[in-house]
């Protein structure tokens, strides 16, 4: 199991979507995770503050199109480089 997360992070895929590439809810369930905390944590909440980044909103448009594999790794690209680990 090590090797195998290992080896997704060196290919620069998703230990958690890798395991979980055979189930579609699983999949779902992560997308949408990570697109609640995105929502939570980078968007202004302020009069005229906005709602999320375009890449969030994208990644969110791509999950709810059930395209998890591009939808998974933006978000959590997108957490990281605004300094936020991405839940487990």
């Amino acid at each position: 199991m090590k090797r195998l997360a290992l080896a997704a992070v060196l290919l620069g895929v998703s230990p958690i979507a890798s395991q979980a590439q055979d189930d579609p809810a699983k999949l779902a369930a992560r997308c949408n995770q990570l697109y609640a905390y995105a929502d939570q944590v980078l968007t202004m909440r302020s009069e005229g503050g906005g709602g999320p980044g375009l890449a969030v909103r994208g990644a969110g448009v791509d999950c709810q199109k059930g395209r998890y594999e591009q939808g998974i790794p933006e978000l959590e690209k997108t957490l990281r480089n605004r300094g936020y680990t991405p839940p487990p």
